[in-house]
């Protein structure tokens, strides 16, 4: 929290004490629990401990990081403090704020930093928890960890932290220099850059990137959220010379077709119908599926007036998801694409039941237990999207806003649809129902299982 603190001197808010005696005094809270804690000795964290740990810790970072907003009185309530802040950790980007602008620079930092803390937070969390649920493409986690064993895990993880570290403040330091070329002042830069490069979609503007009408900024950051959607293995692997990663990884030219198919779509028919100039039908276009695939949530123009067919595919694009090991959030393009796959090739086993048919990717057979996760995540996806939106009708919400509110959550997107759309917010939300949303996006952001397994009788039996 304290970064935040020049930002409120340079510009004189009124921030600073809130900034620095939360700062304080979560890190005295810290001192305490080593303090008490410091002579009890230390057994190995097993797996179920680690599930344990993960899904609290989220859960706690997400109510300490709420004190600066209720204490400054900027989100007096708490309910909507908590909301903000998971939104933010989660990279969800959805908001209660009405006027973004009105808050002081030092939360406004403060605010887009729990974006780029989140983001490499679940790359982490990927890299060392993923591989056991049996969802592949983890390649650098599988290079770097050859074994299981406790001499091994232990350095090599903590040396592949460090490295998609350097990628992630490399990313963030070149957008930042790049908007800064285009215009933005340093602290809408760094802020946007976070917001970006974590794929979480909170701005410092009440326009988001609308706001600056600048076809560079728009590019700048399109390239940037599609970069931040890519597997940052692959990105690895790029900056070490291996550039050809990209090309032999079917996941990353699932989601570059995907993305290319239906922009170039969207894009012909804003032109043929007169919206827009050619550039800008492009533009716009582009922009507005990299940022729902990618699950970042900036907007540039209100989708939603283009027509009731793109509500239902924007609806479709929040249920997409980037790629696995990268910041965004969503179902992932490697389930799509094995779930598709075998639903190809189940065709073919119905005709040819003694053929023996795998489903392969990158020229690999992927075991028929990863894609019974895989389909076993699909239906618990859908089951949350169903339930979730069952909960907020009842609180009063409509369907189409209750359904667009749950996907976008999940997916850890933000915008939805009609009431909580790419204009609104979620600010006339029941507060039952931003408890529900606020439980979904910390779910939606640690994949699901590490959240609902807590939830099994058998995860508490010895």
């Amino acid at each position: 929290m304290l970064p935040g603190i020049p930002f409120s001197i340079y510009y004189n808010d009124d921030d600073i004490m809130t900034l620095l005696l939360s700062g304080l005094g979560i890190s005295f809270v810290g001192f305490l629990l080593w303090f008490f804690t410091r002579s009890k000795e230390f057994t190995e964290i097993k797996k179920r401990d680690g599930y344990l740990i993960v899904a609290l810790g989220w859960i706690i970072m997400s109510l300490f990081g709420s004190i600066p907003f209720i204490l400054h009185g900027s989100i007096p309530n708490f309910i909507d403090a908590f909301f903000e802040t998971a939104s933010g950790f989660t990279t969800t980007g959805a908001s209660i704020l009405t006027n973004i602008e009105a808050l002081p620079h030092g939360l406004l930092f403060w605010r887009s930093m729990t974006h780029w803390i989140g983001g490499m937070g679940i790359i982490v969390l990927s890299l060392a928890i993923l591989p056991l649920l049996g969802i592949g493409g983890m390649q650098l986690y599988v290079a770097e960890v050859p074994g299981h064993t406790k001499d091994k895990i232990h350095p090599r993880v903590r040396e592949t932290a460090k490295r998609l570290w350097g990628i992630y403040v490399l990313l963030t330091g070149v957008q930042t220099f790049l908007l800064l070329l285009g215009g933005m002042n340093l602290f809408d830069a760094i802020c946007h850059s976070f917001g970006t490069i974590a794929t979480g979609g909170f701005s410092t503007k009440n326009a988001s990137l609308g706001y600056y009408q600048s076809a560079y900024i728009d590019y700048v950051v399109l390239i940037f959220m599609f970069l931040s959607g890519v597997n940052f293995t692959l990105h690895y692997f790029a900056l070490h010379g291996k550039i050809k990663s990209y090309w032999s990884d079917e996941e990353f030219k699932f989601y570059l077709t995907l993305i290319s198919a239906v922009a170039i779509s969207i894009a012909a028919y804003l032109f043929l119908s007169n919206l827009y100039s050619l550039e800008e039908s492009f533009r716009h276009s582009l922009f507005t599926v990299i940022s729902l695939v990618t699950s970042t949530g900036f907007v540039t123009e209100n989708y939603e007036i283009w027509g009731p067919f793109f509500s239902t595919l924007v609806f479709i694009l929040l249920l997409t998801g980037a790629c696995a090991g990268s910041t965004g959030g969503g179902v992932k393009m490697i389930r799509h694409y094995l779930l598709l796959k075998n639903g190809i090739y189940e065709l073919k086993r119905l005709i040819h039941p003694n053929a023996i048919i795998p489903v392969r990717y990158n020229k690999k057979a992927v075991l028929p237990e990863i894609i019974s996760k895989v389909s076993a995540f699909a239906l618990f996806y859908l089951l949350i999207i169903a339930v979730g939106s069952l909960f907020l009708s009842f609180t009063g919400m409509d369907f189409t806003s209750a359904v667009g509110s749950v996907a976008a959550c999940v997916g850890n997107v933000g915008p939805g649809l009609a009431e909580t759309g790419p204009v609104m917010n979620y600010s006339n939300v029941s507060s039952m129902g931003k408890v529900l949303l606020s439980f979904i996006m910390v779910l939606g952001r640690l994949e699901l299982f590490t959240i609902l397994i807590i939830f099994s009788p058998s995860f508490w039996k010895k």
